[in-house]
């Protein structure tokens, strides 16, 4: 693992793990030491692919360009969990410390599994062990940190074994996804006794909604602020109706360019009981959620409060799964696809191989032609096609054909403006 020296220095206001800039970091090993530079330990050769010179050279370019920003993970990592928050109370500080240490490692590893399996299949993952689950810890990092004499408090970061996660999962046969979504903006309609709220309070749905983890999953959700702004653009009735320009309009406030509408409704359901019944209608370029609907009855000793942060949970866990049944990675499914890479500048296609290289479904690149115009790489993936154009869609990508053959450009959220007015913006 990591190696820092004796210092016990506090690392202030300079670049965190995993790119971020967090006040009085200190980074540790899996031993609890301490560090006063936190570094990450990558595998050589990460970056060559190609069977070409040229791309080694690339990969210097590449190395260059961005320099000690690839060495920390970014958030848009499977395999990385943040805000792991320990508060935990001991003989000591240091035994405290320890303790904390671990339960944090525990959840974070029970988080990424909720992450990437789906919740059926969640009750075929082991319990382990802490020395276990140290195996499949790559590093983590330390922030916010406050400890007396006999309590200790964290905000802990656990980056795992991407590889090794694998292995094991594939071992107990669990079928899983890494790929991560775009946001989702959730506009979250209440209805009871025929009242329909999505601004107005008060929305119990909204606010049951919003105490989920809303961006644990492989789906990161984001609610609206419900402003005055938010308030003229889209009414509950327009959300359930479907009026796409509004719906779009919306999401382009936020910078989105997929909407959910979740409508929520209150009735009496079978023996007088009552129930609430969710409706989920996806909006966007991707249609390949399109709806889902559940309905769930108040439990005995239950209140009408806990019926609807229990729909809440099933909302998220159903939007989630949905998304990981779509991406589930097929290791017995090789394929190689054969790609025209349009490019403008090396700094394009700089960008182009950062993408790709994060997405989990492509196993490998290999450059076969490299010109002022255009690259021309074989695309070695799991699954089929209509997956590896959803993966890279989420890395705003787009892959096409072009008179018969595979064409890649880069793409971007600003293209669903089409049809939506400024009106409709609240411009």
């Amino acid at each position: 693992m990591v190696s820092c020296g004796p210092s016990y220095r506090k690392y202030n206001s300079s670049p965190g793990p995993f790119g971020m800039r967090i006040p009085k970091v200190k980074c540790m090993n899996r031993a609890g030491t301490i560090l006063s530079v936190p570094r990450v330990v990558r595998r050589a050769g990460s970056l060559a692919f190609s069977p070409i010179s040229l791309w080694a050279v690339l990969g210097l370019v590449l190395g260059s360009v961005f320099g000690s920003g690839l060495v920390y993970a970014d958030q848009k990592n499977a395999f990385t969990i943040f805000g792991v928050n320990v508060d935990i109370t001991s003989k000591s500080s240091a035994d405290a410390r320890l303790k904390a240490l671990a339960e944090g490692q525990k959840r974070a590893f029970e988080r990424l599994m909720r992450r990437i399996v789906i919740s059926d299949d969640l009750a075929m993952v082991p319990k382990l062990t802490k020395s276990e689950i140290d195996e499949y810890v790559l590093d983590f990092a330390v922030a916010n940190e406050k400890n007396s004499p006999i309590r200790y408090l964290a905000e802990l970061t656990f980056r795992f074994k991407a590889a090794k996660i694998r292995e094991l999962l594939r071992g107990l046969e669990i079928k899983f996804a890494e790929t991560l979504s775009k946001p989702v903006l959730l506009l979250p309609v209440y209805e009871a006794v025929a009242a329909k709220s999505l601004w107005d309070n008060p929305n119990p749905w909204r606010v049951s909604l919003a105490q989920q983890l809303l961006r644990e999953g492989l789906v990161p959700i984001t609610l609206p602020g419900g402003d005055l702004r938010d308030i003229g653009i889209i009414g509950p009735e327009q959300a359930i109706a479907g009026d796409e320009p509004r719906i779009k309009a919306i999401g382009l406030r936020y910078g989105l360019d997929r909407v959910m509408v979740t409508h929520a409704s209150l009735s009496a359901g079978a023996g007088g009981r009552p129930a609430l019944r969710v409706r989920v209608v996806s909006y966007g370029p991707d249609q390949r959620a399109g709806k889902l609907s559940f309905s769930t009855a108040q439990k005995r000793d239950e209140t009408i409060e806990d019926l609807i942060k229990r729909a809440a949970r099933l909302t998220i866990a159903k939007i989630q799964d949905r998304w990981k049944a779509d991406n589930l990675l097929q290791f017995e499914q090789d394929s190689v696809m054969a790609v025209a890479l349009p490019i403008s500048s090396l700094t394009e296609w700089v960008e182009v191989k950062r993408k790709l290289n994060r997405i989990a479904v492509i196993q490998r690149l290999e450059l076969v032609l490299f010109s002022r115009t255009e690259a021309r790489i074989n695309i070695y993936y799991l699954g089929d096609e209509e997956q590896l154009s959803l993966a890279l869609a989420q890395a705003d990508m787009r892959l096409s054909q072009v008179e018969g053959n595979w064409e890649l450009r880069l793409t971007g959220a600003a293209s669903w403006r089409g049809g939506v007015s400024r009106e409709q913006l609240g411009e």
